[in-house]
């Protein structure tokens, strides 16, 4: 019974910046996954951050979520940052038959348990505890953490393309002292979170 039992990891990117949105992983990784390329996601160079993502998305059952500025703005980051994992667990649910089939796993007798990064727990359909800094002790989360970091990443410098005075693909939207400037000179891009001070 205890080979059946998967714990999935749950981690979001995005909580502190001034603009953009806010995104959540959902990350199940197979037995056999290579746990070494992994690592909080903080602690690891873009390069071994992208070069992670393209084997978590080729091995493990995932789902990414994203959560607009606007809807931040409306419901509180914290609430968009749970909102968000909420949605992409259900992402990941949806991907799991498809994911079991594929590496030879009774899809009826499966088992799951979520750990989300952080102190408070989403809203889920499987059982879910929270443990603060969960990013730099489980796998499934540091996975979660990666796939999470780097989409937010691609959508900060897709919107550099858009708004290239603001310096997104830069600082992707962090409080940095030059963000801030840029914000009080020009005023909040389109994509600004009104509900932050900058």
């Amino acid at each position: 019974m205890a080979s059946n039992l998967f714990y999935v990891g749950l981690d979001e990117a995005g909580r502190g910046p001034l603009a953009g949105p806010v995104t959540a992983a959902c990350v199940l990784l197979p037995q056999d996954f290579p746990l070494e390329i992994l690592n909080d996601s903080k602690k690891l160079s873009e390069k071994k951050r992208d070069a992670a993502e393209i084997i978590i998305k080729e091995k493990a059952c995932y789902g990414i979520a994203d959560l607009s500025h606007t809807k931040i703005d409306e419901i509180n980051i914290l609430q968009a940052s749970l909102l968000a994992m909420k949605q992409a667990c259900e992402k990941m649910l949806l991907s799991l038959p498809d994911w079991c089939k594929k590496n030879n796993i009774d899809f009826n007798k499966i088992e799951l348990r979520a750990i989300a990064d952080g102190n408070k727990v989403p809203d889920l359909a499987i059982p879910c505890q929270a443990v603060v800094k969960a990013d730099a002790k489980y796998p499934c989360v540091m996975a979660a953490s990666i796939l999470a970091k780097v989409h937010r990443d691609c959508i900060m410098k897709e919107m550099d393309k858009i708004y290239p005075e603001y310096l997104y693909a830069k600082h992707k939207g962090y409080p940095t002292k030059e963000h801030r400037e840029i914000c009080k000179k020009i005023g909040p891009s389109p994509i600004q979170r009104r509900t932050f001070k900058y």
